[in-house]
């Protein structure tokens, strides 16, 4: 008997993203996905409209925050009558490529992992390999990359009881993810031949290295 497909909903966090957002949307014209929800984070731009346009749940988060933006999408998965199984995080300001989400859901869907993490061709900067430093040196765990795209089993992303409102949100995860002992993989993600693919994006995960995610990882370190 085939078992039945997982539903698949993306996350895309955006703010200013009006340029590129159609052609990040198309990267998940698949289906494999159910539904594409955008958070606009406070966009002086059109990035709503061309959201909308291109078929996607268009939320708002006044505040800007990446971890805020992410929390509102779960509170509207919250409310609906059949949660996603599987929820991809993606930001517009990634370039990633049509097979990506397979890439990323296939682990979970053939149950070797609950949260999988894209690991993209161009290398992290320094901060974010000190970043990754610290979780090694604290949780005895390597990862390759902190960056913030990944796809994790709805019911562990409501168990990891995330909070965090700003850039931390990516490194929150991870932490929050190893103490639990939910099973993790990295997936290559991104076209080789485009190292900018990490983008902004990636500079958020640098700049995390910052006093948000050394919180985190020694908050966690000492909870049991």
């Amino acid at each position: 008997m085939t078992p039945p497909r997982l539903r698949v909903d993306v996350v895309v966090p955006a703010r200013d993203d009006e340029a590129g957002l159609a052609s990040a949307l198309a990267t998940f014209a698949s289906r494999e996905v159910r539904a594409v929800v955008v958070v606009d984070r406070a966009s002086a731009d059109g990035t709503a409209g061309v959201a909308r346009d291109r078929g996607a749940i268009v939320l708002r988060e006044p505040s800007g925050g990446y971890g805020a933006a992410c929390l509102r999408a779960l509170a509207h998965f919250a409310e609906l009558p059949e949660p996603p199984d599987v929820v991809v995080f993606a930001p517009a300001d990634v370039r990633l490529r049509a097979a990506d989400v397979g890439a990323l859901v296939g682990p979970i869907a053939d149950k070797d992992a609950e949260l999988t993490i894209g690991v993209p061709a161009a290398a992290g900067a320094l901060r974010e390999r000190v970043v990754l430093g610290l979780i090694e040196a604290v949780y005895r765990h390597r990862f390759r990359a902190a960056g913030p795209v990944r796809a994790i089993r709805y019911p562990a992303l409501v168990a990891l009881g995330m909070s965090d409102r700003g850039d931390g949100w990516d490194v929150e995860m991870l932490v929050r993810g190893l103490k639990l002992g939910l099973g993790m993989l990295e997936v290559a993600v991104g076209d080789d031949a485009a190292p900018a693919t990490a983008g902004r994006a990636g500079l958020r995960a640098a700049a995390a290295a910052g006093g948000r995610s050394l919180f985190h990882i020694l908050r966690h370190a000492t909870v049991r």
